[in-house]
């Protein structure tokens, strides 16, 4: 008995296919046509690649990545990362971004195109963003209060190992302000539209960010025992070579690369047909390499220097590395201190922006296509739900700081950066693999590469769609739920 193969039928095609006409709303107007003629385009493929490289670049890739590198042997980290981005990482964004311009639907509608019964699959990955986005901005606050701290205040306040920070996040209504600064300028941008808003803001911030890290890259280098530093950071140690790196790796390339979360399905429903959609993700993968390694030029040989091993250097991660150790460091700087201080979270300030535009624009995106409304309610609806959220995870850390959720010490804050990158993200990305791989068939997608461009790599890019990337990402979920439960450390 052959087996049967699901088809993508666009609306356009039942309709016509049926002889009636697609459901209507009042005054007999079209809800498909209605929604599809209004929908934004990228007004070219270097809009695309920026803002999506811009989503892609985010504070991941700005206090994981140095971590990561510094602990796990720096080039030897650096290669299998490099490895992955090229691999894995590549396949998944051109699954991504070529299902979202192949149905021209956010998450949701775009597995929905091929049968209600898939839905599921869209509302679960539709779900990551709504966790992420109202936490990221309250580090977005975070930010934004040292880059004013360093505008204000003398260095040696802010370097003061650790009660500036855990002052500031603890204090409530402080806290929260800047938040909302945060919030606001995200909003501001967003409401401006795709084209208006986002796209013209990345076209500046990219670049911007990416002069900015160079520049500060340069400088590091220039300090005393930083070329220490840089050798520790680009040579190999293969004697860090274990099963703890390949995994670490394997999941920052994921985290880094904006994967399942409805991100990159949203940007490539804003696609024209004519956008090459290889070369672009390419593109797109190159570009975010390219600053996590400018990243880690920046941080790891400055803080070598200053606290004169790479295992001090590994000991620090995430908040502690960025509000506490680097104040440290720029304080070392002297008179440069105040100048390098506000360049460099004036970059990392873009970098948390640029993600923050890409995250509530596919929440937006989301509401708008699911339940059929016009743009501006469903960012009015997306921005009050970001801001009560936001003020939530903020209080997590003052008035509700007896929540703590995973234990001792823990926060809510916490809870919702485990859900969702170390459990939903990756099961949602298996279920897409096993969706695109085995229910509707890699040559569905195949066929829409090869709309605007050759594909020579079909063939492998399947393979990796239907047994390499479900086996990796299986392996991410168990080993970072494992971590999370104290049975296994990385």
């Amino acid at each position: 008995m052959p087996r049967a193969r699901v088809q993508f039928i666009s609306i356009e095609e039942r309709t016509q296919a049926c002889h009636v006409p697609a459901r209507r709303m009042r005054g007999g107007r079209n809800l498909m046509s209605e929604t599809t003629k209004s929908r934004a385009t990228w007004s070219g493929k270097l809009a695309f690649v920026l803002s999506a490289a811009a989503s892609a670049v985010g504070l991941g890739s700005m206090w994981r990545f140095p971590y990561l590198a510094a602990k796990y042997g720096g080039g030897t980290f650096l290669l299998m990362y490099f490895v992955f981005v090229f691999t894995i990482g590549l396949a998944l964004l051109l699954l991504e971004t070529s299902l979202g311009r192949k149905t021209g639907q956010s998450s949701i509608g775009a597995f929905k195109a091929f049968g209600k019964k898939y839905a599921f699959i869209g509302i679960f990955m539709s779900a990551v963003p709504f966790i992420i986005v109202p936490y990221y901005c309250v580090i977005g606050g975070w930010v934004t209060k040292y880059l004013f701290g360093y505008i204000v205040t003398a260095p040696e306040v802010l370097a003061d190992g650790g009660n500036y920070f855990s002052g500031f996040i603890t204090s409530g209504a402080e806290s929260i302000i800047f938040m909302l600064i945060f919030m606001a300028l995200t909003y501001f941008i967003v409401a401006l539209g795709v084209n208006k808003g986002i796209e013209k803001a990345n076209l500046i911030m990219m670049p911007a960010l990416i002069v900015m890290a160079a520049a500060v890259a340069i400088y590091a280098l220039t300090l005393p025992g930083a070329m220490d530093g840089l050798a520790y950071y680009l040579i190999p140690d293969f004697s860090k070579f274990s099963p703890e790196l390949i995994i670490s790796a394997l999941g920052q390339t994921f985290f880094t690369l904006s994967l399942a979360m409805g991100i990159m399905v949203t940007y490539g429903s804003y696609l024209q047909k004519s956008t090459k959609l290889t070369s672009s993700v390419s593109q797109i993968a190159g570009t975010t390499f390219g600053v996590s390694l400018l990243a880690g030029l920046m941080i790891v040989p400055a803080t070598f220097a200053a606290l004169g091993s790479g295992d001090a250097v590994a000991q620090n991660s995430g908040p502690s590395l960025m509000f506490i150790i680097l104040p440290q460091v720029f304080e070392n700087l002297g008179g440069a201190a105040t100048i390098i201080g506000v360049v460099f979270f004036v970059l990392v300030l873009f970098a948390a922006l640029t993600s923050s535009f890409s995250l509530v624009e596919t929440c937006t995106s989301i509401i708008s296509d699911g339940a059929g409304w016009s743009r501006k309610r469903s960012l009015i609806v997306t921005i009050v739900y970001v801001t009560l959220m936001g003020v939530l995870v903020n209080l997590g850390y003052s008035s509700l700081s007896f929540i703590q959720p995973m234990g001792e010490g823990s926060s809510i804050l916490d809870l919702l950066d485990f859900i969702s990158n170390s459990v939903m993200m990756p099961i949602a990305a298996l279920l897409t693999c096993v969706f695109v791989g085995w229910i509707i068939k890699p040559q569905t997608l195949i066929d829409e590469v090869r709309v605007s461009a050759r594909f020579r790599l079909a063939n492998v890019w399947s393979v990796v769609i239907k047994y390499i990337a479900p086996v990796m990402l299986v392996v991410i979920l168990i080993a970072y739920v494992a971590q999370t439960m104290g049975l296994f450390s990385m």
